[in-house]
């Protein structure tokens, strides 16, 4: 009759990587993302700061 000997390493392996992937995935997931929205609502504020000058000076 063979004995049947699980190596314990290999899944302490297995779940080691698994565990880390999942640590990547949150770390990535907390990041802030880039949204375009900011310079976008910054070019708008400043057409608007040199228009209400302009409208201003020409008074």
């Amino acid at each position: 009759m063979s004995d049947q000997h699980i190596d314990p390493a290999g899944n302490t392996q297995a779940f080691r990587a698994f565990a880390n992937a999942r640590e990547e995935e949150q770390q990535q997931a907390a990041k802030p993302k880039k949204s375009p929205l900011l310079p976008i609502i910054a070019v708008v504020l400043a057409i608007a700061i040199v228009g209400v000058a302009a409208f201003l000076l020409l008074q």
